[in-house]
């Protein structure tokens, strides 16, 4: 393939998403996370859930934080190698961005001051409605980006003027387009299973280490609880999301099934095999006969079209969506397991004396970042060619920038990505690295000691740190 101004622009923005997506969708499941943490304090009054709090408080911010200056980027790079997508589509996009902006941005702007450092400043009850305000704060977010994408997926509610802009007809119809319900849902679900392989995960390695510790235990508990009710619906809901994309974007469910060729009498799941773009075949396909039409139609015998239906010009790298989705299906069942898993443990009572089981989910501690890069790849390769599904072409939406200006670029974000957030990175893995402990120090108290901790109000700074709560206290 040509390094092209379009393909170098296209590897730039792949590039910077991959990074940033990462931080917002922890972000996203964290901050729900911590006001189900606060709400059970002030519930319950046990220290334990306070302390928890505490403990991922810290991650949290680093994690908020770096997710925003990586976002700043995207509207960079839309005035830059994409301006000709950005006039045409700004009429649109443009007040979807501001919105977000306005209702989502400010809101946890706002809020997260509160959040981090009021605790002892503001009182309990407001401390907690500012941790709710930026948790509702990351879903709105949510809300209005898979919005904008949405749109592009799934157009409707506009018009084309005499310059070639979208401009809206119908805001209703463009915000809440046909892809937009099950891009939602399903991007939600995927953050908070995100999160909780995240927390189960940090939960497991402290327990190989000490199954004594009491914040460990919690963690694990409610990890692998929410990742036993998510991964199920999950599953459901990636299925109603894909029958709506046989719906509204046939070339890119032909492309994840690697289906060629029409078939009238009941499509095959093709499990594994390499799909050949330039013979339109599948090479060493290993299949299951009709199980794809049982899956997209809940017929054995429904017909489904294939991609000799389609121009070849309109065609997606079938290959590289081919196997985004077989990797982020794969992981979801994984996840499914380690929830089933869990469940087995907690039953026969021995959910913190399972090592293999506590091994197998540091393991998959990072598998959903993987899945949810590995979704998005499906869902933007597939796509193409267009950047707004069957109006504009990418090879349309592009500046008219010469190569050696993209690649300069190119390669100056990927020093400073890899510098800055691998940095940022090592310090969040430095923060989980550390046990949870009884009076867990953070933000909220103060200003901070030499060795940079400060113990919470009424405890020794000398004393030696001890687990939370006893044993016979885990409930």
């Amino acid at each position: 393939m040509e390094l092209d101004a379009l393909v170098l622009a296209r590897a730039q923005f792949a590039f910077t998403i991959a990074f940033h997506i990462v931080f917002p969708v922890f972000s996203i499941g964290l901050a729900s996370y911590l006001a189900v943490l606060e709400a059970l304090w002030l519930k319950t009054g046990r220290e334990l859930y306070l302390d928890l709090f505490k403990y991922w408080l810290k991650i949290f911010a680093v994690a908020f934080g770096m997710g925003v200056v990586s976002g700043l980027v995207m509207s960079y790079q839309f005035g830059t190698n994409w301006s000709v997508f950005s006039d045409k589509t700004g009429p649109i996009l443009g007040p979807l961005m501001a919105y977000e902006v306005m209702s989502a941005f400010f809101l946890e702007a706002g809020f997260l001051g509160v959040m981090l450092f009021g605790l002892k400043r503001v009182g309990k009850k407001l401390h907690f409605i500012a941790t709710l305000a930026v948790a509702f704060g990351t879903f709105a977010s949510a809300f209005w980006i898979l919005s904008v994408n949405s749109w592009m997926q799934t157009p409707q509610g506009f018009s084309i003027n005499d310059v070639g802009q979208f401009v809206p007809e119908n805001w209703f119809e463009i915000i809440f387009n046909p892809s937009f319900p099950y891009r939602l849902v399903h991007m939600l679900i995927a953050a908070y299973l995100t999160t909780a392989l995240v927390v189960g995960a940090v939960g497991a390695w402290h327990l190989i280490r000490d199954r004594s510790n009491m914040g460990a235990r919690k963690m694990f508990a409610m990890a692998t609880g929410m990742i036993l009710v998510a991964a199920p619906i999950q599953i459901l809901a990636g299925d109603m999301h894909g029958i709506n994309t046989l719906e509204h974007q046939p070339a890119k469910i032909m492309a994840m099934e690697g289906h060629f060729e029409s078939h009238p009498d009941g499509a095959p799941l093709i499990l594994f095999g390499w799909p050949d773009q330039e013979a339109g075949k599948v090479l060493g396909a290993i299949e299951i006969p009709k199980a794809s039409s049982l899956i997209l139609k809940h017929d054995l015998n429904a017909p489904l079209a294939g991609l000799d239906t389609i121009p070849r010009a309109d065609w997606p790298k079938v290959a590289i969506v081919f196997w985004s989705f077989r990797i982020m299906v794969g992981l979801g069942m994984a996840m499914l397991l380690l929830g089933l898993w869990a469940l087995t443990a907690r039953l026969r009572k021995r959910l913190y004396e399972a090592p293999v089981l506590h091994r197998f989910a540091v393991l998959m501690g990072p598998m959903g970042f993987v899945a949810v890069l590995a979704g998005w790849v499906t869902t933007e390769a597939g796509r193409q060619p267009w950047t707004v599904y069957g109006l504009l072409r990418t090879a349309d939406s592009a500046a008219p920038l010469a190569a050696p200006a993209v690649a300069t670029s190119l390669a100056a974000f990927a020093i400073v990505y890899f510098a800055v957030f691998g940095a940022g990175v090592f310090y969040i893995l430095r923060l989980m690295a550390s046990p949870p402990h009884r009076g867990e120090s953070d933000m909220t108290y103060g200003p901070t000691r030499t060795a940079g901790i400060t113990p919470a109000a009424g405890l020794d700074p000398n004393r030696t740190l001890e687990p939370l709560e006893t044993p016979d206290h885990d409930r």
